[in-house]
C-alpha cells in the first residue's frame, strides 16, 4: 500500500497528513496564533520553521521517512496553469520563492515537499493548484482589450475534489458528469464543470458574491475614482479589498456564525448582509448553469459556510429549480491532495512537468 505525506501550509496552520492508500494514519493541525511567525518578514522566510516543524509531528508520530513513497502539498501561486498533478521541481520552487506572482502560505508547500523527497529519492507533487485555468476562449473576452478574464486564484483543488466525489456517489465518471460547485468559505469560488474542466470559475477577487473577508464585484465606475482618490495607497487599497473587505468591513468579523448571532440578536445590517450573501451566491450559481446550457447534473455546496444551515437552506429555495442540490459541508483538502498523488502513483493519471 502507497504511503503519502500530504502537506497543507495556510496563513494561520499547518496541517500534516500521512495516508495509507486512501485511509489516515496521521492527521495533526499546529496553528500559528502566537507571535512564532511574526518574526518573518516574508513568507518564503518561513521556509525552515515550516519544514522542521513537519519533521517534527512525523518523528513524534513514529512515522519514518524511510516508509514515504511520495509527498504531497498545495500549488502556490504560479502561473495559470491546467488541472492536474505537476511534479515539484526547481522551476516551480524558484518561482515560489520569487512570489512576483504574489505571497501566499501555500508558496512553501513545494519547497518543504522538495526538501523530505529529495534525500529519499522518491517524487514529491502538488495537485489541482489555486491559478488553475481552464477557461474556454469565449470566456475570456472582458470587453476591454487590455484587461483578459482568467482565472485568477481560486479554490479548484476543493471544488474539483468534491466533484469526483459526489460523480463517484451517482456512479459515474467525473469526467461525464456537468456540475455547478459553489466552495463558501472565508473567499467563495464558484465554478461551472463540465468534461472533467472547470469551464468558467466565479471568484470574489475580482467578481462574483462578497466573502467574509472580501468585497467581490464591486460597481466600476465607483472602484475607478475610489482609485485616483488619493484616499489610499494601492497597498491600502489591496487589502481592504482582499483581506478586511465584506463582512469583516461592515461588521468587524470575518466569522459567519458570528454574523449570524448578530442577526439573532436583532443586528438589522447582519440580517441584511446575510440575505445579501445569499442572493448573490444564488446569483452566481445561476448564471454559472448558463454556461451549461442549463444542463446540470448536480449542484454542490462545500466549504465552512456550509455548515450553516440558514445559509444553505435559503440558497436551496432560490436554485432547487435548476438541478437537485448536493451539501458537503468543510473542505477535504488533504484527502484531495493524496488522492492526487495516488492516482499518479498507480498509473491512472499521468504527471505533468511545470515549465515558468
Amino acid at each position: 500500500m502507497e504511503r503519502i505525506l500530504a502537506i497543507n501550509p495556510g496563513a494561520t496552520s499547518t496541517q500534516v497528513a500521512v495516508f495509507e492508500g486512501t485511509t489516515f494514519l496521521l492527521k495533526k493541525t499546529v496553528e500559528h496564533q502566537g507571535p512564532e511567525l511574526q518574526e518573518f518578514t516574508r513568507v518564503f522566510d518561513q521556509y525552515k520553521y515550516r519544514l522542521d516543524l513537519v519533521l517534527t509531528v512525523l518523528a513524534e508520530a513514529g512515522i519514518e521517512l524511510g516508509t514515504l513513497k511520495a509527498v504531497v502539498t498545495q500549488g502556490g501561486i504560479l502561473k495559470p496553469l491546467p488541472g492536474g498533478t505537476y511534479i515539484v521541481n526547481d522551476a516551480m520552487i524558484d518561482e515560489l520563492r520569487t512570489a512576483e506572482r504574489g505571497e501566499h502560505a501555500f508558496n512553501l508547500g513545494a519547497a518543504i515537499a522538495g526538501a523530505i523527497t529529495k534525500q529519499l529519492g522518491i517524487p514529491a507533487y502538488i495537485v489541482d493548484p489555486m491559478v488553475l485555468d481552464e477557461l474556454e476562449p469565449v470566456a475570456r473576452i472582458s470587453g476591454a482589450p487590455d484587461l483578459v478574464r482568467t482565472s485568477t486564484t481560486c479554490h479548484a483543488l476543493s471544488m474539483r475534489a468534491v466533484a469526483r466525489k459526489v460523480a463517484g456517489e451517482m456512479g459515474k465518471k467525473y469526467t461525464d458528469v456537468r456540475f455547478v460547485v459553489a466552495h463558501l468559505g472565508t473567499g467563495i469560488s464558484l465554478s461551472a464543470q463540465r468534461d472533467g474542466r472547470l469551464v468558467e470559475i466565479v471568484d470574489c477577487m475580482d467578481e462574483g458574491p462578497f466573502a467574509p473577508n472580501r468585497c467581490g464585484g464591486l460597481p466600476a465606475s465607483q472602484l475607478v475614482k475610489l482609485c485616483f482618490s488619493g484616499k489610499y495607497t494601492y497597498e491600502e487599497l489591496r487589502t481592504r479589498l482582499f483581506d478586511a473587505g465584506g463582512f469583516y468591513a461592515y461588521l468587524g468579523t470575518k466569522d459567519i456564525r458570528e454574523a449570524e448571532k448578530m442577526a439573532a440578536r436583532g443586528n438589522q445590517k447582519a440580517e441584511l448582509l446575510l440575505q445579501a450573501l445569499i442572493y448573490q451566491v444564488a446569483q452566481a450559481i445561476g448564471s454559472l448553469a448558463v454556461v451549461l446550457d442549463g444542463n446540470v447534473d448536480r449542484i454542490i455546496i462545500t466549504g465552512g459556510i456550509a455548515y450553516s444551515q440558514r445559509v444553505v437552506n435559503e440558497i436551496t429555495a432560490k436554485i432547487k429549480f435548476i438541478a437537485p442540490i448536493v451539501v458537503v459541508p468543510g473542505e477535504e483538502e488533504l484527502a484531495a491532495l493524496a488522492s492526487g498523488a495516488l492516482r499518479v502513483l498507480r498509473g491512472e493519471e499521468k504527471a505533468k512537468t511545470y515549465q515558468n
